[in-house]
């Protein structure tokens, strides 16, 4: 493609962007989002976790507890897998799909990204205009994080969509309060009732601390901390009942139903161990987030960091104000907390880029220094490079051969970098982050869908239910016990009623239990199995064998089936 044909194409897209913004959004997000989407297998753990204690409320009709397997799950709340539970329905109610395939329960994380996608652009035009918010909305889309999200059953996708909707709507309030009707505060106390049903307090917190902000630094500018303008708009009396009445009838049915136990563990073990200490060993120092940013947010997160000295200055300008509030003290609080998740700052990530692209698109913008340019560029190479080269070596590493998917990452990741870096070098931010997001299409299909769903030795649970239905169909889950792999995705794929054993002793009680059972028996239980199956006097049929990567402990596995041999 010549440099005239490509700057021909790019005005052409641009008209239709301009034209269309909303279709244009969404068929860009599909393009960036879908790879993978239907076939990468359900991942371990939380993926798991959540997709299988939803198939459990389908299966049973229970939509008040959570459980996996038979343990309460007393985390997060229910208004994920309501939704999830939503879209199992509606993909068997018409056919195209059922409780057993994994993307069905993917469905409300991909929504959750389109519609936090459109909420950037439809709320960020009363901002930062129409032609910006246009740009950020882009900009978020493709983001690494949010496209891995998008992949992923659980609840940060959807938890973006409503903050991002709710911060839209306050941001109206703060910006134009004569303008801001009640139905408009409805829609904002309604839409943090949905959020908190997804996450708890984390949606109702970005807000807050907005707020709070809002109210110090108006106070020093001459306002009041009760008084400011846009806090009687957003009608408090009435809207924080609003508020409960959605969430108090769950809240009550939960703490009913597990005797107060779903508070006392998701509030003082799942919430209060991630403040105080790194949780699953995800611990990560304060600036952890700040280190990792132009990952999360690659491939156009380079523009937000060229733009922060700009947009410190214009501080008092109000939809600016408005931005850093809510940046600011969201990005503290995650800073402070112990555990460290990549998917944890997303809150902020629209105002980021509502940020990074008001300064792009400003005519007047102070151009970054040489060195910056060069970090901007290097930072680009470098995490195109570095997605691509992850793709080759962990294929290698597996596998011991390249499929063409994961050679394909590198030019595709090649191709991204001379299309930024050409406009970067012409001072073009605007156009270098729109055909970076672009760009990063390739990317993301030959990583995504091209190779890490073809790299079969990580997905041992599908193999695991392959083999079970070949040799023993239509074996119930009760009758199968696994040792040495208690991974969820297991359960999923499965069912509920897996045994998960925790030694190899255990296997061979469970075997000699009941007639028609069969176990799995990962090598490093193998010979206290055959021992204790020896003592017992059982004699062992072996049906196969599983091996493949367990990628959340990095260690190989083994796992041979046996039952007892027929007579």
């Amino acid at each position: 493609m010549t440099a005239t044909r490509l700057d021909s194409w790019l005005d052409t897209a641009s008209g239709a962007a301009q034209r269309w913004p909303r279709l244009v959004l969404v068929l860009l997000c599909l393009a960036l989002h879908l790879p993978g989407f239907f076939t990468i297998p359900a991942t371990d753990r939380d993926e798991s976790r959540f997709a299988q204690a939803t198939r459990q409320m389908v299966e049973t009709g229970d939509y008040v507890q959570i459980r996996v397997g038979e343990e309460e799950r007393n985390k997060k709340p229910i208004g994920i897998h309501w939704a999830q539970a939503a879209s199992v329905h509606m993909a068997e109610l018409t056919g195209l799909g059922d409780r057993r395939g994994i993307w069905a329960y993917r469905i409300p994380s991909l929504l959750g990204a389109i519609l936090a996608v459109l909420a950037t652009f439809q709320f960020g035009r009363g901002l930062v205009g129409r032609r910006t918010a246009m740009l950020a909305a882009a900009m978020l889309a493709g983001c690494m994080v949010l496209m891995v999200e998008a992949h992923i059953a659980k609840t940060d996708a959807a938890l973006l969509a409503t903050i991002t909707a709710a911060m839209g709507l306050f941001g109206s309030a703060y910006l134009r309060p004569d303008h801001f009707t009640a139905l408009k505060a409805a829609a904002f106390w309604v839409i943090l009732g949905i959020g908190v049903l997804l996450k708890g307090p984390i949606a109702p917190m970005v807000p807050l601390l907005t707020g709070l902000t809002l109210a110090f630094c108006d106070r020093r500018a001459g306002g009041g901390w009760l008084h400011a303008p846009w806090l009687r708009p957003l009608r408090l009396p009435w809207g924080i009942p609003l508020m409960l009445l959605l969430v108090l009838p769950w809240m009550t049915a939960i703490g009913i139903a597990t005797e107060g136990r779903f508070f006392s563990q998701a509030i003082g073990g799942d919430m209060l161990g991630k403040v105080g200490s790194g949780d699953e060993k995800h611990w990560g120092p304060p600036g952890y987030y700040l280190l990792t940013f132009l990952i999360s947010a690659f491939p156009a997160g380079f523009v937000v960091v060229l733009a922060l000295r700009q947009s410190w200055a214009e501080r008092r300008k109000p939809a600016t104000r408005f931005l850093l509030a809510w940046i600011v003290p969201t990005w503290l609080v995650f800073e402070a907390v112990a555990t460290k998740l990549p998917h944890y700052t997303l809150p902020a990530f629209p105002a980021l880029m509502l940020l990074g692209a008001a300064w792009a698109m400003d005519p007047l913008r102070r151009e970054p220094p040489r060195w910056l340019r060069w970090a901007a560029k290097l930072a680009v190479a470098g995490v195109a490079l570095g997605l691509a080269l992850v793709a080759v070596a962990l294929t290698w590493a597996v596998t011991g051969h390249e499929p063409l998917g994961a050679l394909l990452a590198l030019p595709a990741a090649a191709l991204l970098i001379w299309l930024a870096w050409r406009e970067m070098s012409r001072a073009s931010w605007a156009r270098s982050a729109a055909l970076a997001v672009v760009a990063a299409i390739p990317v993301y299909v030959s990583v995504m869908e091209l190779t890490f769903p073809r790299i079969e030795a990580l997905w041992i649970a599908p193999r695991i239910e392959a083999l079970l239905a070949e040799r023993t169909p239509g074996l119930p889950s009760q009758k199968f016990g696994i040792t040495g792999h208690a991974e969820p995705s297991t359960l999923f794929h499965v069912g509920g009623g897996l045994q998960l054993l925790r030694r190899g002793e255990d296997a061979a009680i469970f075997l000699a239990a009941d007639a028609g059972r069969v176990v799995a028996v990962g090598d490093r239980a193998e010979a206290d199995f055959r021992r204790e199956a020896a003592r017992l006097g059982l004699r062992l049929e072996e049906m196969g064998s599983v091996d493949g990567l367990n990628y959340t402990r990095g260690r190989r596995v083994t796992l041979r089936f046996y039952r007892v041999a027929a007579p």
